[in-house]
């Protein structure tokens, strides 16, 4: 059951991050989903180690570092993703 819930989540941080972030993204969902889900164990990472993994009530400080670790991983990936499959041109 924890592997359906990290599913769900990465998919929600990957599909959140798509939209902040400029442009089309040109990664498949499935690459998406695993973005979110690598972006989400980095924001929970980073709060344990500021602390704030714990807290009482809802977390709001360890999704937005969900969130953070999502956005810079789907960013990143895509470009990587790009570059890989030739789909967009070097300036």
């Amino acid at each position: 059951m924890n592997w359906l819930w990290a599913i769900v989540v990465g998919l929600i941080l990957g599909v959140i991050a798509r939209a902040i972030l400029p442009g089309k993204q040109h990664i498949p969902l499935w690459l998406t989903i695993i973005f979110g889900m690598i972006g989400g164990s980095l924001g929970n990472w980073a709060a344990t180690g500021l602390g704030v993994n714990n807290t009482s009530g809802v977390d709001w400080t360890r999704h937005a570092l969900q969130l953070v670790g999502a956005v810079v991983v789907v960013g990143v990936g895509d470009r990587l993703w790009a570059a890989i499959r030739g789909r967009r041109k070097q300036a």
